[in-house]
């Protein structure tokens, strides 16, 4: 077979050209810059209005009435006032409506989102100097936005901050996670720009799952105190699992009786609700607003009840209306927080994308990945100056909306109006609604995320080692924090990646009878052995890692080391000459010179071809053509020849420009088989 010829590419007049094209502006190209862009601009013309507008407005009022629950519950999470929540809900649908390319998925808070932003707002509020302690007897709501009480309004030198020294908790608090949330946005634009989507390739299925279910931990522990209604501070740093349900444990005695009835009570019924619902999905029309009448419910009896006055029950407080004038976030606080927004990014890009292209797949069209990139970047962006914090896609909410018939994105900007109806209206309503109300509603969330410990058997039994990976991510993000986590997941993924090609799988094959296949002997009953040729087959790229055991692999399959044998051999000769000087013509095992070069070959050696299956090597470095250039030079000096089969064109690129086959490649024909089989003829036509 002959290799076509190549014509080199000139990269430099391509990235010239590239860059001039890139570079020169037309109406046409703005045209197609901002239709790309924005590309509502593209699909919003064609919009097929008596087609899809039920089926929009029906899952934009639905994902509304559960955005709402949800938002006022997260920022328990976030560790923020509801407001900024509900203002996060609102402005994420609004960009990605304009800027998403996919037409189902749900972008808005997202419970691990949260909860990393919480983190690094709980550590620099405590830097700061605040107390964590946020049971604090909420404030008298009149509608309108309120400092924290007088242990929370600490004056102290904030010019570290970049900010006046009258800020309070809750000020410096937002302060924090819109600082955090530009910055994360910013790193999304930038990945964007310079096309750098490829790191969600290192986020495999088993990390992201070991990801989402040990952070579902550390939220369902961060919440077990707002159900049983005790007062304990927030764990902060490594191990923040661990020292929280010490700290539960200690305290468990000052439950609050109210709080624990109505947590009980709570549970159960979402639950029961999510289970039925789960079971007769497909004969409902649109799920059933369960968290929204728990929560009606359960404020109008905290109310009426004066539960908050009587049993001390926590409530939210008050939550004003409208907007609050829109702020830059602090330039000094970015800095602070710059490193913890790159795990918040990359999480926040991956779900997104993944979410994206799984619902473009189910529903055969197509998005681009690097315009997400661009849409949930600015849905960070843009939003921090309006004292929103991070964003991503959400899986529950995504089902929610296509299972009720969404569309097109104008179902979003449906749900961003009940938002904003409750911004402007109903906000103050949730007054009295109690945190445990809250906490239950987020706990029954993390249903899908706590149920991967059901599937730890079958993913066991499917592949060993992304459970492991799996079990390693999820003790990791819940045992010592949801960064490291992430970052330990994916450095465990990838040393299992190197580890397999390490210690590859290697084998001795054997002929099927009467065809021309070969196949690993160990693995397969009536192989025939191929007389005086042995087969060897190493299943990964041989680079400089894996070069000493493939080495070894060889040597014991083959049962034969040649260094060893040619050492031996030396030896033996060396002890030959020394007794013909001597003039004594026995050698020394006592026999005559005629009959020593039997001696000179072992018994042991009964081939004289070796073939090496070259089809599961994927690549060779620099040391792994040196290592076939060794091998085919010490088997030869014992009168073995070594042949190589099956091997791809960028392996025989690699073996010619390491001049395996010699200058002018006068021996390759001799050297190199594209089968197996035709090796095998050829050694055995060998003398």
């Amino acid at each position: 077979i002959e290799r076509k010829t190549h014509v080199k590419i000139n990269r430099k007049e391509t990235m010239l050209a590239k860059l001039r094209k890139s570079c020169s502006c037309t109406p046409q190209k703005l045209k197609n810059f901002l239709m790309d862009f924005f590309p509502v601009l593209r699909w919003l013309p064609k919009y097929q209005c008596k087609e899809y507008i039920w089926g929009d407005v029906m899952s934009g009022l639905v994902i509304g009435i559960i955005l709402v629950p949800q938002a006022i519950a997260y920022s328990l999470l976030a560790g923020l006032k509801p407001i900024y929540s509900l203002y996060t809900s609102f402005f994420a649908n609004i960009i990605y409506f304009l800027m998403g390319t996919s037409r189902h998925v749900s972008v808005g808070i997202f419970s691990l989102i949260s909860l990393m932003v919480g983190q690094v707002v709980d550590r620099e509020l405590l830097l700061a100097g605040f107390d964590l302690n946020d049971d604090a007897p909420p404030v008298s709501g009149d509608g309108s936005l309120q400092t924290d009480n007088l242990s929370n309004t600490t004056a102290f030198n904030l010019t570290i901050a970049g900010i006046n020294a009258e800020c309070g908790k809750e000020c410096y608090a937002i302060g924090i996670a819109t600082a955090l949330t530009f910055m994360a946005g910013v790193y999304q634009v930038l990945m964007g720009i310079f096309r750098l989507g490829f790191v969600s390739m290192y986020l495999s299925e088993s990390v992201l799952d070991g990801f989402a279910t040990g952070a579902s931990l550390t939220i369902l522990t961060a919440q077990v105190k707002y159900l049983i209604g005790i007062k304990i501070p927030r764990s902060q740093g490594h191990g923040m699992l661990v020292i929280t349900w010490i700290n539960i444990f200690r305290n468990i005695s000052q439950a609050n009786l109210c709080d624990v009835i109505t947590s009980a009570i709570c549970i159960v019924v979402l639950v029961t609700a999510k289970e039925l619902g789960d079971r007769y999905k497909h004969k409902l029309k649109f799920p059933l607003p369960t968290e929204l009448v728990v929560i009606v419910v359960a404020t109008l009896v905290s109310h009426y009840g004066k539960l908050n006055e009587v049993y001390a029950s926590s409530v939210s407080g008050a939550i004003p209306t409208g907007f609050i004038p829109p702020k830059v976030p602090e330039f000094n606080l970015m800095l602070r927080v710059a490193l913890d927004a790159l795990p918040l990014a990359i999480v926040s890009f991956v779900f997104t994308v993944s979410l994206s292209e799984m619902f473009a797949k189910k529903y055969a069209y197509t998005i681009r990945a690097n315009q997400e990139m661009f849409a949930v970047g600015f849905c960070n962006i843009i939003p921090s100056f309006f004292h929103s914090f991070a964003t991503s896609a959400a899986l529950a909410k995504t089902l929610v909306k296509t299972s009720t018939g969404c569309q097109t994105q104008i179902s979003g900007v449906i749900s961003a109006m009940v938002v904003l109806l409750v911004l402007l209206f109903l906000a103050p309503l949730f007054y009295s609604l109690q945190k445990c109300v809250l906490a239950c509603i987020i706990i029954v969330s993390l249903r899908g995320a706590l149920r991967k410990f059901r599937d730890v058997p079958a993913r066991y039994c499917v592949n060993k080692v992304d459970t492991l990976v799996w079990v390693v991510t999820m003790s990791a993000s819940a045992l010592v924090s949801t960064e490291i986590g992430l970052l330990v997941g994916i450095v465990f993924s990838m040393l299992c990646i190197i580890a397999r090609t390490q210690r590859p799988r290697t084998a001795l094959l054997g002929q099927i009878q009467d065809t021309s296949f070969y196949e690993d002997d160990l693995e397969y009953e009536n192989l025939a052995t191929v007389p005086k040729v042995k087969i060897f087959r190493f299943e990964g790229p041989l680079y400089y890692a894996n070069r000493n055991y493939f080495l070894k692999s060889l040597y014991r399959l083959t049962n034969l080391d040649p260094n060893l044998e040619a050492a031996r051999r030396k030896k033996y000769e060396k002890k030959e000459k020394q007794h013909l000087k001597k003039g004594n013509h026995r050698t020394a095992n006592g026999l005559g010179i005629g009959e020593t070069t039997l001696q000179l070959v072992p018994k042991q050696i009964d081939f004289h071809a070796l073939v090496v299956d070259c089809s599961s090597i994927s690549f060779l470095d620099t040391t792994g053509v040196n290592t076939l250039k060794e091998i085919q030079k010490d088997y030869n000096n014992l009168n073995i020849s070594v042949l190589l089969a099956c091997c791809n064109p960028s392996v025989i690129d690699s073996l010619k420009r390491g001049g395996y086959f010699g200058k002018d490649f006068g021996c390759m024909q001799e050297m190199l088989f594209y089968s197996i089989h035709n090796a095998v003829l050829f050694a055995k036509d060998q003398k």
